[in-house]
């Protein structure tokens, strides 16, 4: 389970130049923020940055935005890109369901979504990050041809994801149920911290890949 309280945190991240602190100001100029047009990619619950940060230093015509809701996880993703900094990659603290006020309409090229809480309960449903609540969402600021990339290792969270493309409008591109003994996906994979625990284990991890 992840930190909730780190004495602090707020302090460090409201100081940090990596952080961007008043997001919904970037939105539709995104491209002024970064000062190019590469394309946008955004991680929705970076936890720790290792995946984002990894994704930034092997794409430098890329940019990236991590996305954090927890400041106590946020900060050590601060203090990795403190100590190795990356141009093309800022962090932002917020609640993912702001997503759309702080992106604008095809800002976003790729979205990725790793191991997100599963909110177990039926009537939290509408907060699962696959849910087509957020499926809505991010239809909104990805470009035409965006996709969404989501890994879990959490088989109930996974079929819940795959029931709501249909209604949602989105179609599956490709899918594993045990990503780390497919080649094919397994190509050019990025671990993050949970991935690489839960895999270690013998974990099946799941994954599709979407798009409209």
């Amino acid at each position: 389970m992840r930190l909730r309280n780190v004495t602090g945190s707020r302090e460090v991240i409201a100081a940090c130049d990596y952080v961007i602190h008043n997001p919904q100001e970037c939105k539709g100029k995104w491209k002024e923020v970064f000062g190019n047009d590469h394309p946008i990619r955004i991680e929705i619950g970076m936890g720790k940055g290792r995946f984002i940060m990894d994704l930034a230093r092997l794409n430098p015509n890329m940019n990236f935005v991590g996305i954090e809701k927890y400041s106590s996880v946020l900060i050590r993703g601060i203090q990795k890109l403190e100590a190795d900094p990356l141009p093309n990659l800022y962090f932002i603290r917020m609640e993912a369901e702001e997503i759309t006020s702080v992106f604008d309409t095809g800002e976003v090229n790729r979205i990725y979504l790793n191991f997100s809480d599963p909110w177990p309960k039926d009537r939290h449903a509408k907060r699962r990050l696959p849910s087509r609540e957020f499926l809505q969402r991010y239809n909104e600021i990805l470009i035409p041809d965006g996709v969404i990339e989501f890994k879990t290792d959490n088989h109930d969270l996974f079929r819940f994801a795959l029931e709501e493309l249909e209604p949602a409008g989105w179609q599956l591109k490709q899918m594993t149920e045990d990503l780390h003994h497919d080649e094919e996906m397994m190509r050019d994979n990025v671990m993050t911290e949970y991935e690489e625990r839960f895999s270690s284990k013998g974990n099946p991890i799941y994954k599709y890949v979407i798009a409209r």
